[in-house]
């Protein structure tokens, strides 16, 4: 998962006029890039699970955005009032808890399943108080893909995939808390101070590893390609694509995540899926796009 804050409070990576013919392609370029960056993060990630185990890779993340969003908030810790700092707080929670709940079922279920599962937090915050049969429709079709996801199976992890319900809990939350936090913090100050937190609160995880298991060179590296990957990487393609790139466009690509997540894991480590597997993301993938596409149009976005 990325970490994301308000796109008018980042600075500007590139100039481009809204208006010019190059907009188009260059934005598709860096959504893509930035997914693909994402689901590359996590795959790599994941190699150092034998050596630092998921919590010891999300640790190490957590460190990353936490340099990151530090030095792009540069939050002023001291001024923050107590109406500021609780929001602040539980986004730090929610953040660490995304994350390490994600990478937990991505060892136990695979990538590709992991990162659909997670996706559905965001559909539930699309379709999250609407009265619209059209959005009713889109539920039960997320719904189906759950269903063959989870489907009963000799194999089937449903520990595995708990923790990607969980992740998708938590990235709904996620989203909420972010809302509240971008109205009550200026800027990216309150995004800066929660990864900070975060990472605080990983520091003894960091201790107790080193520690007990001094970590191999290529586990860390692989750890810090994640955060770099994952968190770094995409935060700054987003400050890009949302300033130059219409809300829906950008809403309809990141409902593509599962898809590469699906494909990375299947090219990068090996974790193949069969075709009932791809029509539950599918399904999932649809109803997401499909539930973005006309929550944007309904609120004249794009």
């Amino acid at each position: 998962m990325r970490a994301r804050t308000a796109p008018a409070a980042a600075p500007e990576v590139l100039a481009v006029r809204p208006d010019s013919p190059h907009v188009g392609l260059a934005g598709v370029a860096t959504m893509l890039g930035s997914g693909l960056a994402n689901q590359t993060g996590a795959a790599i990630g994941s190699l150092a699970f034998p050596v630092l185990g998921p919590v010891g890779v999300v640790a190490v993340r957590q460190y990353v955005a936490a340099v990151v969003l530090l030095a792009v908030g540069r939050p002023r810790l001291r001024a923050f009032t107590w109406r500021q700092w609780w929001p602040v707080m539980l986004l730090a929670v929610v953040f660490g808890t995304m994350n390490l709940s994600l990478y937990t079922a991505i060892d136990r279920i695979g990538l590709g399943l992991a990162v659909t599962l997670e996706f559905l937090g965001p559909l539930a915050i699309a379709l999250a108080g609407s009265r619209r049969r059209v959005d009713a429709l889109y539920s039960l079709l997320a719904a189906a893909g759950v269903v063959v996801l989870m489907r009963p199976q000799p194999s089937a992890d449903y520990v595995g995939m708990a923790l990607g319900l969980l992740a998708a809990a938590c990235w709904a939350s996620y989203i909420l808390l972010n809302r509240t936090v971008g109205q009550r913090v200026p800027g990216a100050q309150g995004s800066g101070a929660a990864a900070a937190l975060s990472a605080l609160l990983f520091l003894p995880v960091g201790v107790v590893l080193a520690v007990r298991q001094p970590p191999t060179a290529g586990a860390v590296a692989c750890a810090v390609a994640a955060g770099i990957l994952s968190s770094a990487v995409p935060y700054l393609a987003d400050v890009f694509t949302l300033r130059h790139v219409p809300a829906r466009a950008f809403g309809l690509f990141m409902s593509v995540n599962p898809v590469l997540a699906a494909l990375v894991g299947l090219v990068g480590l090996g974790q193949g899926l069969g075709w009932v597997e791809w029509g539950g993301i599918g399904a999932i993938v649809a109803a997401n796009a499909l539930a973005l596409r006309h929550r944007a149009s309904d609120d004249g976005i794009g």
